[in-house]
């Protein structure tokens, strides 16, 4: 298997696209939170404030995002537009965003100018670029799980020194991602794909869906029911995770920079383990099902909210945090699938921004506000213990919601190995 992948130009391309993406996002965004709270001095509401706001503006961009990259197949003008704003992330932060953001006068301006930056560059970018690269595998022939291990690997590398870099400053961090929008720039204007032979199946000019085929997926019950999961799911989780965790991680050591420099040796080694997790999880998909293994992960995401609400000894709370490398790979490979199995596959770059990406966005942008306000008010574990509620009232709604694989599928059907071989529904592969 390893033979052949490195023998795919596709696969490299992808790999080395998404490694370099999240290294890039990673080098800033793992301490985005802590920067705005400790760096810049905001309070947890107006933390708050920047998520939701940033939250509506990328739901915005990935709805663009997802529907122009149908219409464009595998051209890549959106994902050089992308990595020309990635590239332009130390300017604009240092010279723009920072400083308006520290004045009260400016701050709900400096928070708009962000929100419509960062959604191009970033927060909405990445659901681009693993929409891209998730019909690439299905058109060049290789696991999609196994090309994203890559870009979780260069989020792990840019964690492992963004909380040393971070202490001594944070202005460093930003301009490393800069420089690394720079190199995904270069990937994509002169890695060519084409040569590249296409999987069996699949054609070189696919079928371009049509504007009232991408806006007609909003009448489909079952995406209504994917939303709402990921709503009370992934975005409960994100909350947690993003905006709430780092503060209250480096807020359990004495002294703050050793805590900043713990958490950023912490995220690499938990995205490192990520990373492999993205390779085995497409195995164990296959023994258990599409549907089995977003249950496993909604149940590991409960788990850790919960664990959190509990503990407060870094030693255990940092075990705890080790529960992401596996929650999510199971979340994000689990949604993939399910929706090119349940859905035509042919839309899957419009209906992963909006049943995933543009879904959590939108949950982010109604709960961002009042959770930090919450936090603010009764501390983060109580919070905690509320998010962890709302997420196990999700996992057991989805459980009886949500399609077992075989039923209704309108995409590339999912093969599952049993013991007696393999089962599943047969059907021709879409692009």
């Amino acid at each position: 298997m390893a033979g052949r992948l490195f023998t795919n130009g596709a696969y490299l391309q992808s790999s080395t696209t998404l490694f370099v993406f999240f290294a890039s996002w990673g080098i800033w965004w793992s301490f985005f939170a802590v920067w705005l709270g400790q760096e810049l001095g905001l309070s947890g509401g107006q933390i708050g404030t920047v998520y939701s706001v940033n939250s509506l503006t990328t739901i915005v961009t990935m709805l663009l995002y997802g529907m122009i990259q149908d219409r464009l197949s595998l051209r890549r003008h959106l994902v050089i537009l992308s990595s020309t704003v990635m590239a332009s992330l130390a300017p604009f932060v240092i010279l723009v965003y920072q400083p308006m953001l520290q004045n009260d006068s400016t701050f709900f301006f400096g928070v708009l100018l962000g929100a419509i930056y960062l959604p191009f560059g970033y927060t909405a970018a990445v659901g681009l670029l693993e929409a891209f690269s998730e019909r690439m595998s299905r058109t060049y022939g290789f696991e999609y799980g196994q090309a994203r291990g890559w870009g979780s690997l260069g989020y792990g590398v840019a964690a492992l020194f963004t909380g040393f870099i971070f202490t001594i400053n944070p202005q460093i961090n930003f301009f490393i991602g800069s420089a690394l929008g720079v190199t995904c720039l270069l990937v994509q204007i002169f890695w060519k794909t084409d040569h590249v032979p296409l999987a069996p199946g699949h054609v070189s000019h696919p079928h371009t869906p049509s504007l009232g085929e991408m806006v007609g997926v909003l009448k489909l019950k079952k995406l209504w029911v994917v939303i709402a999961f990921v709503i009370f799911s992934w975005t409960f989780y994100n909350l947690y995770d993003n905006q709430m965790f780092p503060n209250f991680y480096t807020g359990l050591f004495e002294n703050e920079d050793v805590g900043i420099r713990t958490y950023g040796i912490l995220n690499s080694v938990q995205v490192f383990a990520e990373a492999g997790c993205m390779m085995l999880v497409p195995l164990l998909m296959r023994r258990v099902g599409v549907r089995n293994i977003l249950m496993l992960g909604v149940s590991v995401m409960c788990l850790r909210i919960l664990g959190s609400a509990v503990f407060a000894d870094p030693v255990i709370v940092s075990a705890i945090k080790m529960l992401h490398a596996i929650e999510v790979p199971l979340f994000i490979l689990g949604i993939f699938r399910y929706i090119t199995l349940h859905f035509p596959a042919v839309l899957s770059a419009t209906l992963y921004m909006i049943g995933f990406e543009l879904s959590a966005q939108l949950g982010n942008t109604i709960f961002a506000i009042p959770f930090g306000y919450i936090r603010d008010a009764i501390g983060f574990q109580p919070t905690f213990l509320v998010i962890a509620a709302v997420v196990a009232c999700a996992g057991v709604w989805a459980f009886f919601a949500l399609k077992k694989d075989d039923q209704e599928v309108e995409g590339d059907p999912f093969i599952r190995t049993g013991r007696s071989g393999v089962t599943g529904v047969l059907k021709t592969v879409q692009q």
